[in-house]
């Protein structure tokens, strides 16, 4: 038996089957889960589904973060069909594309601020809120994906970085609210990978490049580094880990100058 057996996990954010959050949702499968998968819309319904079938047919329901009514219908359905929730996997974030490249302060504009913060971070209050009732009596978990972009000004983030900065503050302060109630709240900040939300951030081949480099390990982390440390993290294993910000991108974050192999002095 897997270290998720018995547990029930719905995943909020599988775009394709190179996103972060199928990675997830894979690790989560194998170790035992049972899996559910929201699609925004009927476009990344066409997409999600198939995989969802081949993760024993996994639940899939429609959920747009930006619409309270469809949270709530969510979480309805999975009250319906479960009965209850043992893990929240949100891997949600968005910022308009013009948001994400050249100048920050030229590029951020009242509506890419607003947009970005609703949708990448909000959205994480507004998806543990709904959560909550389907945890009482158990040791549920919530994690969500943040980035580097948090904590450092890094090319082209611009305005997501901002927002993942928030993010990070809700993982802190939904820790504290929701620890008495037995329900962990964490995040990864996982190394840049070749997912449908990177191809937005300008220069993300040179990124990728400069990580391999750099990092200790001297590659770039996969969907299986992040789906496995994922699947730690909501399991009874990390039972007492929670507010934290845990990074999986092979020590790049932890560099704070480095030489190339072949450099002299």
């Amino acid at each position: 038996m897997g270290f998720l057996t018995g547990k029930r996990a719905l995943i909020v954010g599988v775009a394709t089957d190179r996103s972060i959050a199928w990675g997830i949702a894979r690790a989560m499968h194998r170790e035992g889960a049972q899996i559910a998968l929201s699609y925004a819309n009927d476009k990344f319904k066409e997409r999600v589904v198939p995989l969802a079938q081949s993760l024993d047919n996994a639940l899939t329901l429609p959920l747009d973060v930006t619409v309270d009514a469809e949270i709530d219908a969510a979480f309805d359905l999975i009250r319906r069909e479960w009965g209850s929730l043992d893990i929240v996997v949100h891997a949600v974030a968005f910022a308009p594309r013009e948001a994400l490249a050249g100048s920050f302060v030229e590029n951020t504009s009242r509506e890419a601020f607003r947009m970005a913060h609703d949708v990448s971070s909000y959205s994480l209050t507004a998806l543990a809120r709904g959560a909550v009732p389907l945890m009482s009596g158990r040791d549920g978990a919530i994690l969500t994906l943040s980035y580097l972009g948090a904590v450092r000004s890094l090319p082209s983030y611009n305005v997501m970085g901002l927002a993942k900065a928030s993010l990070e503050a809700n993982v802190r302060f939904l820790a504290a609210d929701l620890g008495p109630k037995g329900i962990r709240v964490n995040g990864i900040s996982a190394g840049p990978v070749k997912t449908l939300a990177a191809a937005g951030i300008g220069g993300f081949r040179k990124m990728l490049s400069r990580v391999a480099e750099a990092a200790p390990l001297r590659r770039n982390v996969t969907l299986e580094d992040v789906g496995n440390a994922a699947a730690f993290l909501c399991s009874d294993l990390a039972a007492g880990i929670t507010g934290e910000i845990t990074y999986v991108d092979a020590g790049f974050s932890t560099v704070g100058m480095s030489f190339p192999e072949d450099g002299g002095e």
